[in-house]
């Protein structure tokens, strides 16, 4: 790009701030309107609530700030990789967006949208396909040179169906071919298509992988969602619940995400989980556990009650096993018969723990609803906490910008 092609760039900054949801919002229903196939690729849920304009327009905006050097977008690149891998994403849907975007940008700003300004976002969009396919051939490759791995869509079979909780059923999911799988990172998720009659389309959710790593199969844990107005998200769950039996075919992509463990991990490690967000952390909890690293592994959990609390009796039997183990629980709902040690009443609230160690390069693990990511990330800042040391995964759009 030239210096004048990126001065442009950042001469929109001020119009995307104030109007970037529109024009994201105007560029799915046009891509939508041309591209009707996309609508089984992209999550129909997210676009009904508004998470997918409004987690593109902050990725929008990024790009444009920092279009003098977009490196420093690295960890965001990383992200979205991850995702789009999932989603099997490849360079020809680069060109289908851009496509729809320009336009949308032309078709929005109208006579804002001067030629020199379209030229300017296209070289700059163009450069920007570049950086992230590019960085997804880097992962469909890695995919592939693992053990058993895989790029695109393969088929699994569900060997188990397992409840966990009263809302909280695991799937072991075997591959159909009789082969083996790639070996997960303990952290990682799965996409799993599948078809829904409600919306005539097929629609892709990503799961959190729940079990220790094996060369066998993978175990995803999901809840049920309850409510009138479900979306495609919460659809896709209760499909699972109510439709999706032992012996069932699925379609899954290879292991995916960056919210893992550190190679080099040589601290304590403390888990804060919301829900159903404990999830991606059984498995690195169990992963932990059979390294017996020697450091202090807290584990932090708030649910609504005990009976929707999954995998509780597995983690007693592990906590009892580990003496450098411990966990605290917060139940919304406690009743007399749930008040032991360790159980606490009420929402998590880390300041509730007396004997809640703090030690110098602790890493915090967050997962769950963004408002409780929030709540926990600002907490532990109130405590001292090095922002460095607090990681975090959303699940969908990511929305937060927590610093």
């Amino acid at each position: 790009m030239t210096t004048e092609q990126k001065n442009l760039i950042l001469a929109t900054v001020p119009i995307l701030k104030e109007h970037g949801v529109l024009l994201t919002t105007h560029f799915y229903a046009r891509m939508f309107k041309h591209n009707p196939e996309l609508k089984n690729v992209f999550n129909i849920g997210n676009q009904q609530a508004g998470k997918q304009q409004t987690a593109l327009a902050m990725a929008v905006l990024a790009y444009a700030e920092n279009i003098a050097d977009p490196m420093v977008l690295l960890p965001v690149v990383d992200r979205i990789g991850h995702k789009h891998t999932s989603l099997d994403i490849r360079p020809e849907h680069y060109i289908i967006v851009g496509n729809h975007l320009l336009a949308s940008i032309q078709e929005v700003l109208g006579e804002a949208a001067t030629p020199a300004i379209l030229d300017a976002w296209k070289v700059a969009y163009n450069q920007l396909a570049a950086l992230m396919s590019g960085y997804e051939a880097t992962l469909y490759k890695q995919q592939t040179v693992k053990q058993n791995g895989w790029t695109g869509w393969r088929l699994f079979k569900v060997g188990l169906k397992q409840m966990e909780s009263a809302e909280i059923c695991s799937f072991y999911l075997y591959p159909a071919d009789g082969g083996k799988v790639t070996s997960h990172e303990p952290g990682q998720y799965l996409s799993i298509k599948l078809f829904l009659p409600e919306l005539k389309m097929n629609q892709i959710r990503q799961y959190s992988i729940s079990n220790v790593p094996t060369d066998e199969y993978y175990r995803i844990s999901v809840k049920r969602e309850t409510g009138t107005d479900l979306d495609a998200n919460g659809l896709i769950s209760n499909r699972l619940h109510d439709e999706i039996q032992e012996g069932d075919l699925v379609e899954l992509t290879s292991p995916a995400g960056s919210f893992t463990l550190p190679d080099n991990l040589n601290a304590p490690v403390t888990f804060i989980s919301g829900g159903v967000g404990l999830t991606p952390f059984v498995s690195m909890v169990h992963h932990l556990a059979q390294k017996q690293t020697g450091h202090p592994i807290t584990w932090l959990h708030g649910c609504r009650s005990q009976e929707v609390h999954a995998f509780k009796h597995n983690l007693d039997k592990l906590v009892a096993e580990n003496k450098n183990l411990q966990q605290h629980i917060f139940y919304n709902n406690c009743t007399p018969a749930n008040r032991e040690d360790g159980i606490y009443e009420g929402y998590l609230d880390i300041n509730h723990i007396d004997n809640l160690l703090h030690e110098p390069q602790t890493h915090y693990f967050i997962c769950g609803p963004s408002v409780f990511i929030k709540k926990q990330f600002n907490d532990l800042k109130a405590l001292g906490v090095d922002s460095q040391y607090i990681f975090f995964e959303e699940f969908g759009p990511q929305l937060l910008n927590l610093n």
